[in-house]
C-alpha cells in the first residue's frame, strides 16, 4: 500500500534565532529576558496545540535551553502522555546564560565547534536531558551534523537512531541570500531520510558496515526545482518559508498545498513511499511579524497548513510518526543500495520544466530536461570522502559534499565568455554544423525493471527531440539507466529516423567537470586525465595548458583528482568509438572526457560514466 509519511518537529526554543532582537526592541542583548522566554513558551504551546486539533503526533525536540525551564519539560512530559509526542534533543538552541557562562562563546552551530568542544556540549546536553526525563532521547537533530558527531553521539547514546542530519542545498546561494553572512555550507547532501555513512554524513551507506546507526532526515522538504535555481530558504513545506518567498496571494496558500502534493506524488518513483518534514521554531511565529507578513498571517499559514495534513490523515492518505517511529519504519521499509528518486516538475514559475534527482550509496545526480537530459549537478559519494567540519578543521563553516558537475557555480552549458562549464551532454555534428542536446528541451517518464539479485534499473526514458540540420533532419531519443548497486550512469542515444536515411552523423558524447564546493576554481594541477585501449595508456599531468589527447579504439577516458579521493570515467564499447581528454586553462579551469564517434539511422550509441574512490 502506497505510505505518506510526515514528521512534524517542534521546539522550545527558548532563545529563537533572530528574536531577541525584534523582542528586545533596541535594548542591550539579554537572551534571558522574561518577555522573550514566555513568548516562546507561548508560541510553542500555540504550534503543539494546532498539531494536536488535527490529530496530528509532534516529535519535541527539547533545546538545551529549555531544558533549564521547569513549565517547558513538564509541558513536553504532558504531551508524551496524552498525544504519544516524542520528546527528543535538538543540538540547535544551544544559547542559553548557561552554555554561554560555561563556553564563553556565541556560536549556536554544534558542528561548527572543536571536536573536542563538540564532544563536550554533547555530554552536558544529554546529561541535561537525562536529569530532566530519567532516560535518554531516541532522536536528535540539528541543522548539520558531521559524521564525526553523528559517531560519536552513537558510540556514547547508542539508543539514538534518528537525527536530522543536513539541509538540502543550503550552500553559496542561501549564503549570497543572506547579505554574505550565513556562514553555514551544506550543499550535495541527500533530499530524503537515508543512512549516512561512518564516513562522510552526506553520503549514504552502501552496507552495514559503514552503517553510522541512524536514519538521517532533512532539515525541512524542499522544492527540488525552486530551490536549486534559487534560494532554498524560500521553498519548503514549512509555512513560513512560503511567506519569506512572499509565495501567497490575498492570504491563501496553494502553492504550499501543490508542494506537499508533489512530495506525496514521490511514491511513485520510491516503491510506494513518500516523506515530508516539517521542522519548527518559536521564531517563526514571533508575535511582532516575520518577513513582512504580521502575526495573524503567520499563524493562518500555520494552521491551514496544519490542517492539510490533518486533513490527508483522516482521509487516510498520510501517516504521521515521531522520529523514533519513522526510523524503524525506515529501516524495514528501504535497503542499503535502493536509490531515492524524484522526478520533479516546476510548480511555480509556470514553466513545463522537469528535473530528476537521483542518490545512492554512490552518487546523487541532478538531470536537466530543459537541457536535453544533461547531468547539470553530480557528487561523487563513492568517494565516501572524509570531511571533518568545525574549529580545528580544514573547514571551519563548508561541509558540503564537493561536486564534479555544478551548473550553477561552474557555469554549466550557458557560458559568458569563453571557456566550457560543467556539464554532461552530447553533440551531434553533420556537414561542419554542431547541435548541443542542452539546447534541445525534452521531457521525461520514468520506468524500473528488474536486474540480477531483485535490484532494479532505474530508467529515465526523454521524449525524442528533432534535431535539424540544414540539409538533414534527425529525431533522436536519450535513455538515462541507474543500476542499483552500481556507480554508473548508463547514457543511450538512439537514432529513430533520418529524413535522409543513408546520412552518417558524428556524435560526441562529453563531460566537463572540475571540483570543489563553491564559485571558487581550485588548484587543479594534481589531476591526471587518462585516456586508454586496454593496452596502450595516454597522459596529461594537468598544468593549464590547454592540450588534448586522442585515441582510436579507446575504451575508457578517465580524471584522477586527488583532492576529493575520486577516479571518474567514462566508457564505451562502440567500435571505431575515439576517447579523448582534454586540459583546460586558467580562465577555463575544467578537464573534458568524451568520445566522438558515427551514426546511422536505427542505430545507438552507449556510454558508461563511472565513479570510483581514487587510491
Amino acid at each position: 500500500m502506497d505510505k505518506f509519511v510526515v514528521n512534524i518537529i517542534h521546539r522550545p526554543e527558548m532563545v529563537p534565532e533572530y528574536a531577541e532582537k525584534v523582542t528586545g526592541h533596541g535594548k542591550e542583548e539579554d537572551i534571558s529576558r522574561k518577555a522573550l522566554l514566555t513568548e516562546s513558551l507561548d508560541i510553542f504551546k500555540t504550534q503543539q496545540e494546532i498539531a494536536h486539533k488535527n490529530g496530528l503526533k509532534t516529535t519535541i525536540q527539547m533545546t538545551y535551553a529549555s531544558l533549564f525551564n521547569k513549565e517547558a519539560v513538564e509541558l513536553a512530559k504532558k504531551d508524551h502522555e496524552q498525544y504519544g509526542d516524542e520528546i527528543a534533543l535538538s543540538l540547535l538552541g544551544l544559547p542559553c546564560k548557561e552554555f554561554r557562562e560555561k563556553y564563553k562563546t556565541k556560536d549556536f552551530c554544534i558542528w561548527m565547534f572543536s571536536m573536542e568542544d563538540k564532544k563536550s556540549i554533547v555530554n552536558d546536553v544529554f546529561q541535561k536531558f537525562y536529569e530532566c526525563f530519567g532516560e535518554y532521547p531516541e532522536s536528535t537533530g540539528s541543522y548539520y551534523m558531521d559524521a564525526e558527531l553523528i559517531n560519536y553521539i552513537k558510540e556514547q547514546y547508542p539508543m539514538v537512531k534518528c537525527a536530522v542530519a543536513t539541509c538540502f542545498e543550503e550552500g553559496p546561494k542561501a549564503y549570497h541570500t543572506c547579505n554574505n553572512s550565513w556562514y553555514t555550507f551544506m550543499d550535495g547532501g541527500p533530499w530524503a531520510p537515508w543512512i549516512p555513512s561512518k564516513q562522510n554524513v552526506h553520503a549514504p551507506a552502501a552496507d552495514e558496515a559503514e552503517d553510522s546507526g541512524i536514519v538521517a532526515i532533512p532539515h525541512l522538504s524542499r522544492d527540488l526545482l525552486a530551490c536549486y535555481d534559487g534560494n532554498g530558504s524560500n521553498f519548503g513545506t514549512h509555512p513560513q518559508n512560503v511567506l519569506r518567498g512572499m509565495i501567497y496571494q490575498d492570504d491563501e496558500f496553494p502553492y504550499l498545498y501543490n508542494l506537499i502534493d508533489q512530495y506525496r506524488h514521490l511514491e511513485k518513483y520510491n516503491n510506494g513511499y513518500a516523506y515530508n518534514m516539517m521542522f519548527v521554531g518559536p521564531g517563526w511565529m514571533n508575535k511582532m511579524g516575520r518577513w513582512e507578513a504580521p502575526y495573524e498571517l503567520l499563524l493562518k499559514s500555520y494552521e491551514e497548513g496544519m490542517a492539510y495534513y490533518g486533513n490527508l490523515k483522516k482521509e487516510g492518505q498520510l501517516d504521521d510518526m515521531t522520529m523514533a517511529e519513522f526510523a524503524d519504519y525506515y529501516r524495514q521499509k528501504k535497503t542499503y543500495t535502493e536509490p531515492e528518486c524524484a522526478l520533479w516538475k516546476d510548480i511555480l514559475y509556470g514553466s513545463d520544466k522537469q528535473l530528476f534527482w537521483y542518490c545512492d550509496p554512490y552518487l546523487r545526480a541532478c538531470v536537466n530536461m530543459d537541457q536535453g537530459g544533461a547531468i547539470v549537478d553530480l557528487r561523487p559519494y563513492a568517494a565516501k570522502l572524509n570531511w571533518p567540519v568545525g574549529i580545528g578543521t580544514k573547514h571551519v563553516t563548508d561541509a558540503s559534499y564537493p561536486f564534479l558537475i555544478q551548473e550553477k557555480y561552474r557555469a554549466g552549458y550557458f557560458t559568458h565568455y569563453a571557456g566550457e562549464g560543467t556539464i554532461r551532454s552530447a553533440k551531434l555534428t553533420y556537414q561542419g554544423e554542431e547541435v548541443d542536446l542542452c539546447l534541445c528541451r525534452t521531457k521525461a517518464e520514468f520506468s524500473e525493471e528488474f536486474i540480477e539479485d531483485g535490484k532494479k534499473t532505474r530508467i529515465l526514458t526523454l521524449k525524442p527531440v528533432d534535431i535539424e540540420f540544414s540539409d538533414l533532419t534527425v529525431k533522436l531519443q536519450t535513455k538515462i539507466l541507474f543500476e542499483e548497486g552500481s556507480s554508473d550512469i548508463k547514457m543511450e542515444r538512439h537514432i529513430l529516423e533520418m529524413s535522409n536515411p543513408q546520412a552518417e552523423v558524428g556524435i560526441h558524447e562529453y563531460m566537463v567537470a572540475c571540483y570543489g564546493t563553491t564559485e571558487y576554481a581550485e588548484d587543479m594541477t594534481h589531476i591526471t586525465l587518462s585516456c586508454t585501449d586496454g593496452s596502450e595508456n595516454r597522459e596529461i599531468k594537468y598544468a593549464y595548458k590547454c592540450r588534448e589527447e586522442e585515441m582510436a579504439g579507446a575504451v575508457e577516458v578517465s580524471a584522477v583528482i586527488p583532492e576529493i579521493e575520486t577516479r571518474v570515467s567514462l566508457a564505451s564499447k562502440n567500435e571505431g568509438a575515439v576517447g579523448y581528454i582534454k586540459e583546460g586553462y586558467a580562465f577555463s579551469p575544467m578537464f573534458t572526457l568524451g568520445f566522438t564517434s558515427t551514426l546511422k539511422d536505427k542505430e545507438v550509441f552507449t556510454t558508461w560514466l563511472k565513479l570510483e574512490k581514487a587510491n
